[in-house]
C-alpha cells in the first residue's frame, strides 16, 4: 500500500506540474481482490484541485500483498498480547505476589531470582545477599578516647549529659532504649555523607570513600532498628517521642557538622561508647535471666549471616561489635581534623559492612 501512495502522489504532481495537490483514490472492493488469485485490474480515478482526472489501472497483487501483511501483523500482534499476559500471571501465581509491570524504562524486576545458598527464595527486598556480612566479633570493646582538647571535652560533656534523660526515661528496659537509642544513632552518617557530597560536588573533589563510609554507617545504624522493630513494639508516645527526637537531633548535628566536622565526629565515638556500655548491659540482663532470650528474627539471621537456631544474645552480640566499630571510624575521623587536615587525605574505612 506504501508503494501504491507512493506512486499516486508521483503522477499527481507530475500532472499538477509539481504543484500542491490535495487528491482521494477510489478504493478497490475486497470482493474484486479476494475473488481469483490471479491478477485482476481495476481502473481508478485520481481527481485533484488542478481540475482534471488522471485515470490508471491497479493490480490486485498489490493490494492482496497489503491486505497479508497487515494479517500477519495484526495476528502476530494479538500473539504477542496473549503471550505478555500468559506471562504475568505465571509470573502472579509463582513469584509470591510480585506481578511482572511492563516498563518503558526496561526495569524489570519481577525477572530477577534472587536465593540463599540453600536455594531457598530471597524474602527481603531492603537489602540483598551480597549486602550481609559478617561482624567482626574480635574486636576490642573496652577503648576508650580520653578527651585531650578543649573539642574533645566540650563533645564528652555532651554525650554524659544526653545520657541522663534516657537513663531516667528508660531505665533498665534495654530494648527500648536500644530502639530510641538506633533512631539517633542512624542520623549522624546520613548528615555527615550528605554534607561531603555536596562538598565534593561543589569543589570539585573525590571524598576519600568518606561518604560511601559514613552512608554505610547510617544504613547499618537503620538495619539495627528494624530489627529491634522485631523485638519491640513501641507505644505511641515513644513513637512521638522519636518524632521530636530525631527533628531536634538531626537539626542541631547538621548545624554542629558545619560549623566544626571535628567536634561532630568526636561526639559520634563518644555516642558509639556508650551504645557499647548499653548493649552490654542488654547482654548481662539476658544472661541473668531478666529478659528473655528469645530466637533471633529472620531479619537478623539473614543480615548478619548468623546460623538458623541464632538467638536474641547473638543479636546483640554483633550489633555491640557494629557500634564498636562505628566508634573507631568517627574517632578517627576526628582525629584527622584534629591533625589540621581534609577527610579526604586519609582512607576511609570501607568494606566492613
Amino acid at each position: 500500500m506504501s508503494q501504491l501512495v507512493a506512486r499516486t502522489a508521483l503522477r499527481a504532481l507530475l500532472v499538477c506540474g509539481g504543484g500542491n495537490c490535495n487528491m482521494f483514490v477510489s478504493s478497490v472492493s475486497a470482493a474484486s481482490v479476494m475473488k481469483s488469485p490471479y491478477e485482476i485490474t481495476k481502473p481508478m480515478r485520481i481527481h485533484d484541485w488542478c481540475g482534471r482526472f488522471v485515470d490508471f489501472k491497479i493490480g490486485s497483487k498489490h493490494v492482496q500483498g497489503d491486505f497479508k501483511l497487515r494479517w500477519r501483523r495484526m495476528s502476530s500482534a494479538s500473539a504477542m498480547e496473549n503471550k505478555d499476559e500468559n506471562s504475568t500471571v505465571k509470573k502472579d501465581q509463582n513469584g509470591g505476589g510480585s506481578v511482572a509491570v511492563p516498563s518503558y524504562w526496561g526495569i524489570e524486576t519481577a525477572k530477577m531470582k534472587i536465593t540463599r545458598k540453600d536455594g531457598s527464595d530471597w524474602p527481603w527486598n531492603c537489602f540483598m545477599p551480597w549486602e550481609t556480612y559478617q561482624a567482626n566479633l574480635s574486636i576490642d570493646l573496652k577503648k576508650h578516647h580520653v578527651p585531650k582538647n578543649i573539642a574533645d571535652k566540650i563533645a564528652y560533656r555532651i554525650v554524659k549529659l544526653l545520657r541522663i534523660p534516657t537513663d531516667i526515661f528508660f531505665q533498665r528496659r534495654y530494648g527500648c532504649r536500644a530502639m530510641m537509642l538506633e533512631t539517633v544513632a542512624a542520623v549522624p552518617g546520613m548528615v555527615g555523607g550528605m554534607l561531603l557530597h555536596l562538598k565534593s560536588i561543589r569543589k570539585f573533589e573525590h571524598s576519600g570513600g568518606w561518604i560511601k563510609a559514613l552512608l554505610e554507617e547510617a544504613e547499618n545504624e537503620r538495619m539495627h532498628l528494624m530489627t529491634m522493630m522485631e523485638l519491640v513494639k513501641p507505644k505511641w508516645y515513644e513513637r512521638l517521642l522519636v518524632m521530636l527526637v530525631q527533628g531536634i537531633f538531626f537539626n542541631s548535628f547538621l548545624v554542629c557538622y558545619v560549623i566544626s566536622p571535628r567536634l561532630a565526629h568526636r561526639i559520634v565515638g563518644y555516642l558509639e561508647e556508650e551504645a557499647i556500655h548499653s548493649y552490654t548491659e542488654f547482654l548481662k540482663d539476658i544472661d541473668d535471666g531478666k529478659i528473655e532470650n528469645v530466637a533471633a528474627p529472620a531479619i537478623a539471621i539473614d543480615y548478619w549471616r548468623l546460623p538458623k537456631d541464632a538467638t536474641l544474645k547473638d543479636v546483640v552480640t554483633v550489633i555491640r561489635a557494629d557500634e564498636a566499630h562505628h566508634r573507631d571510624v568517627n574517632h578517627f575521623a576526628s582525629d584527622i581534623r584534629n591533625q589540621g587536615k581534609e577527610l579526604r587525605e586519609a582512607a576511609a574505612p570501607i568494606g566492613y559492612h
